[in-house]
């Protein structure tokens, strides 16, 4: 078997980089889809040219769909890990549950099947958090929040407590339906991210 390898990385050079090569699946709602800007402008594709300045061999594969709640995160895990068979899974599911206030118990237990199966897979997980608008309560909202952090102690993986840290409070840096961060917006999220991420990559 190594014979056939080495007989392989020599008559296809490109092989070796590409077997080495881990992917990221960022597996998020319209925060990490882009809504409302430019592709290369999404923060989603700050991180692919971070990563080629940066050295790493690492593609990045966007999996995030605009409207998406947990449940339907959960319902197609499966098939996205299959697919895209990554290395790590940036889950920034739950935001859109919590605007419809669905219950956080089974939100929870849906972004816990998405965990499960991605360690299954021996993927890392980087959880990421958010936080709601004050108006849905103080009740609901704190422990909206809290339901991330207890995930990811219960499933001792990377967790990144807030998506928009820094800005949220700042209407400068949301487009005019006031939810969904702008162009301007998408580098400092790009930062906040990669505190959490980088951790996990190996160049």
């Amino acid at each position: 078997m190594r014979i056939f390898l080495i007989w392989l990385f020599c008559l296809f050079p490109g092989t070796a980089a590409l077997a080495a090569q881990g992917t990221i699946l960022v597996y998020g709602d319209s925060l990490s889809a882009g809504y409302g800007v430019a592709r290369k402008e999404s923060w989603v594709t700050l991180l692919e040219e971070r990563l080629a300045r940066g050295k790493f061999n690492h593609r990045v594969v966007n999996a995030s769909i605009s409207g998406e709640t947990s449940a339907g995160g959960a319902s197609r895990i499966g098939r996205a890990l299959e697919q895209h068979r990554p290395s790590v899974l940036v889950l920034a599911l739950g935001a859109n549950d919590g605007l419809r206030g669905l219950p956080l118990d089974q939100m929870k237990a849906n972004l816990a099947r998405i965990v499960r199966a991605a360690q299954q897979r021996r993927a890392q997980v980087l959880l990421v958090g958010m936080h709601l608008p004050p108006n849905y309560g103080p009740a609901y909202t704190r422990s909206f929040h809290e339901s991330f952090r207890e995930l990811a102690r219960e499933q001792r993986v990377a967790y990144l407590p807030f998506l928009l840290e820094g800005f949220a409070d700042r209407p400068e840096y949301f487009q005019a339906d006031g939810i969904h961060p702008n162009a301007a917006a998408q580098p400092l999220i790009l930062d906040t991210v990669w505190k959490s991420l980088a951790p996990l990559l190996r160049r």
